[in-house]
C-alpha cells in the first residue's frame, strides 16, 4: 500500500515567496589561493543553470492555483507552529538518539523511504528516491571530485522514515516542513510566523527574547532546532560514526532550515566555522530545489557507484 507524505512547504504572496524562499542564482566566489590552500574542502565554481519552471511549466514551489492546498499547507504549520516546543524537541531528541529503532542499510533505507509519494510536492510527482537521484547526479556532474556531496545528496531526505510505523509513525508536523531554533524567540523569517501565537514557548520570558538561552555566536551546534527529518538523520549519521566531512553533516541538520539559509535570520547565532559550512548549503540548495525534472534516472546503471561511496563513508547496516 503506498502511503501519501504531505510535504508543506510556503504559501503565501509572491513577494513573501521571493523573499524567503527563492534562491538568487549567483556565482560562488573563490576563495583566495593562500586561503584555499588551507581549506579541506574547496568549494568549486561552476555555472550552474537554475530553470524558471519545473517539469509541469510552473514557477517552483507554486502553491498560488492550489486553494485545497494552500488550507493543508497552513493547517501543518498550525500544529507544527503551535506543538514545536524545545522541551518537545529535547524529548524526541533523547528518543530518537537511541537509535533502537531497527537496523538496515542505507540502500535499504532508500528503498522503504520510496514507498511514500511527496503529494504536496508541485515540482515533481516522482517518488523520493528519483528526487535524491536526480539532485545527487547533478551535483555529481558539477562537482565530480566531491564525492562526499554527491552522497550528501542521495540521503539528507532519509531521516522521512519516521514517518514509516516501524520508526513510531509520527506525525507529519514533527517530521517534515521548514526548521527553526528553539529557546529564543522566533523569527518573522519563518513562515507563517503568525502561528506562534498559540505555541507556550512564545509566552515564556526565558525563551522569547533575540537570544533567549544562548549567546551571541554560540554557534548552531548548540542551538536546539525544531524536531524533524533534518535532525534525525544528522543523529543518525553521527551516531554511526560516518566519515562525512563537517560540510555534509552541516548541509543533513540544516537543509531545511529556510529562515536562515533563505531569510537570513538568525545569523548572530552562527560561529565562524558555520559560515565556511552555509557556504556548501548555498550550494546544494540550488540542487536541491531545481534539479526536479521527468527525466529519470537509470537506477540501476547509478547503484554501484553510490553502492561504493556508502561503504566509503558508512558501515555496511546501520542502527537507526
Amino acid at each position: 500500500m503506498t502511503v501519501i507524505i504531505h510535504d508543506p512547504l510556503f504559501y503565501g504572496s509572491d513577494d513573501e515567496a521571493d523573499e524567503l524562499f527563492l534562491p538568487e542564482v549567483v556565482e560562488e566566489q573563490a576563495p583566495p589561493q593562500e586561503e584555499e590552500e588551507k581549506r579541506e574542502i574547496a568549494i568549486v565554481e561552476v555555472g550552474f543553470f537554475a530553470p524558471e519552471n519545473n517539469a509541469f511549466g510552473n514557477s517552483f514551489r507554486n502553491y498560488q492555483q492550489e486553494s485545497l492546498r494552500r488550507i493543508i499547507v497552513e493547517e501543518f504549520y498550525r500544529k507544527n507552529h503551535t506543538f514545536q516546543t524545545y522541551d518537545f524537541a529535547m524529548a524526541k531528541k533523547e528518543e530518537h538518539g537511541r537509535l533502537n529503532k531497527g537496523v538496515m542499510s542505507i540502500w535499504e533505507c532508500c528503498e522503504l523511504l520510496n514507498e511514500y509519494v511527496d503529494e504536496s510536492d508541485l515540482d515533481s510527482d516522482e517518488p523520493p528516491m528519483e528526487h535524491l537521484l536526480q539532485t545527487a547526479e547533478a551535483i555529481r556532474r558539477d562537482y565530480p571530485h566531491q564525492d562526499w556531496l554527491h552522497l550528501t545528496a542521495l540521503l539528507h531526505d532519509l531521516g522521512k522514515v519516521l514517518l514509516h510505523p516501524a520508526f513510531g509513525g509520527e506525525p507529519q508536523w514533527c517530521v517534515v516542513g521548514d526548521t527553526f531554533p528553539l529557546g529564543c524567540a522566533f523569527s518573522e523569517a519563518i513562515v507563517h510566523h503568525k502561528f506562534f501565537i498559540q505555541n507556550p514557548d512564545s509566552r515564556n520570558p526565558e525563551y522569547n527574547t533575540k537570544l533567549g538561552i544562548y549567546i551571541d555566536n554560540c554557534g548552531l551546534e548548540n542551538v536546539t532546532m525544531s524536531w524533524g527529518h533534518d535532525e534525525y538523520m544528522y543523529l543518525v549519521a553521527k551516531g554511526n560514526n560516518t566519515t562525512l566531512p563537517p560540510a555534509a553533516l552541516f548541509i543533513i541538520r540544516y537543509h531545511s532550515f529556510y529562515a536562515l539559509h533563505q531569510g537570513g535570520a538568525y545569523t548572530y547565532l552562527m560561529n565562524n566555522e558555520d559560515k565556511e559550512m552555509l557556504e556548501w548549503l548555498h550550494v546544494f540548495k540550488k540542487y536541491d530545489l531545481y534539479s526536479k525534472s521527468r527525466v529519470r534516472i537509470n537506477q540501476e546503471e547509478v547503484k554501484p557507484y553510490y553502492l561504493s561511496l556508502i561503504e566509503k563513508y558508512f558501515p555496511a547496516r546501520l542502527r537507526w
